[in-house]
């Protein structure tokens, strides 16, 4: 759909509600969209962004049913497909067309979508391109969330294009946000996967747009914000580097051993006043364990042995961990054996990489006994004064 966001400039974007999962990775509530805007200047019109491969041919179609007899440059602000595979065919089509983008995604748009060198023009950080009476200024972000990430900022109308930056899975029919629980879990889950391990690049390109104080903030997904104070205060809580007085629970229990403790353990953080999140990690919804991840402090972990080591799914749950880098202080284990084995040590290298303070794991061969439960108070003890050290209770 073609939609006047502002004098001349139109969001030509679209919704995919088929779209099941993202990245092969987290699943999606409500499907995607894919956005694509039109700069219409009085000298040269430039598209910002083009669209998902599977859409193609509707979007160019599209540019036919309003009336755009002319492109002058296409603007890739990232690499990656869903915002730059329509490319050569929009060059197909309007074959005058110059991409314009900086030197590492040119790179990635010549090896990924064949688009031959002289038909890119490469800028450098707070470079101008004048469109007549618009100019657009690039911005070079690399790490949100791919190297070759940068935004397009249009001078004239104090507007900025950030990608993947600030954006979500979410589907809509009005193009402008409006502030709702969806959209910020939509927002957050996106946040999770894509943003949040590169949170210090988030936290300095916040910061950024913060100064710079734009009207509207356009992203790659999801709905355009006229009042950009509602994401940037959203990334300014979810990259920040102080988790909240929250605990993440995740398990698996193939008998409910492990599960009978998890629940014990959680009833005690409750009593000392800290929140907790449970998460099956055979049948729970992936999303929701990365919207967790972006706000807990402490991760214990529950697993089941399976031929004397850790159930697999606790291994793609600790590996998870592991490369979206959330804002985790603390960490231990709880487990289940039947007959022995090493159920704690191969996540614990796993976790590794994230540094974190690991409190004494609890093994237990079958059913817990009185013993086992005293240990499972230390626990829940020992995170209470962790998080007081903290200053989160």
């Amino acid at each position: 759909m073609f939609k006047e966001i502002k004098k001349n400039i139109f969001y030509a974007g679209m919704n995919d509600e088929g779209r099941l999962i993202f990245d092969e990775l987290i699943p999606l509530d409500k499907g995607t969209s894919y956005n694509s805007y039109i700069i219409l200047g009085s000298e040269k019109t430039a598209v910002v962004d083009t669209m998902y491969p599977k859409f193609t041919r509707e979007y160019l179609k599209s540019f036919d049913d309003n009336g755009i007899k002319k492109v002058d440059y296409i603007i890739a602000n990232h690499g990656e497909q869903d915002h730059s595979g329509s490319i050569p065919a929009l060059l197909e089509k309007f074959p005058n067309a110059i991409v314009v983008t900086n030197a590492v995604c040119a790179g990635n748009i010549k090896e990924m979508l064949g688009v031959n060198s002289d038909k890119i023009k490469i800028i450098k950080n707070d470079e101008e391109l004048s469109l007549g009476d618009k100019t657009l200024q690039f911005k070079i972000a690399p790490g949100v969330h791919w190297p070759d990430t940068m935004f397009t900022y249009v001078k004239e109308d104090n507007i900025i294009f950030t990608c993947d930056f600030l954006g979500a899975h979410y589907i809509f029919d009005d193009v402008f946000a409006v502030p709702s629980k969806d959209l910020e879990k939509s927002a957050k889950k996106y946040f999770a996967e894509i943003m949040m391990p590169f949170s210090s690049v988030c936290r300095k390109y916040t910061a950024m747009l913060k100064e710079l104080k734009p009207d509207m903030v356009l992203p790659s997904h999801g709905p355009v914000h006229k009042n950009p104070s509602y994401i940037l205060d959203l990334y300014e809580d979810w990259a920040g580097e102080k988790g909240k007085n929250l605990v993440l629970l995740p398990f698996v229990s193939m008998y409910n051993s492990t599960e009978i403790m998890i629940d014990y353990l959680a009833d005690k953080l409750k009593e000392k006043g800290i929140p907790s999140v449970k998460y099956d990690m055979v049948t729970g919804n992936l999303g929701d364990l990365a919207i967790a991840l972006v706000d807990g402090t402490t991760l214990v972990m529950g697993t089941s042995m399976v031929l004397a080591g850790p159930h697999p799914a606790a291994f793609n749950t600790a590996y998870l961990a592991s490369i979206l880098r959330p804002k985790f202080k603390i960490a231990s284990f709880i487990g289940s054996f039947g007959w022995g084995g090493n159920l704690f040590g191969k996540m614990a290298d796993m976790l590794a990489p994230l540094k974190l303070d690991i409190i004494e794991p609890i093994q237990v061969k079958g059913l817990a006994k009185p013993d086992d439960y005293a240990k499972l108070d230390k626990m829940a003890e020992e995170i209470y004064n962790k998080h007081k050290e903290l200053g989160l209770v």
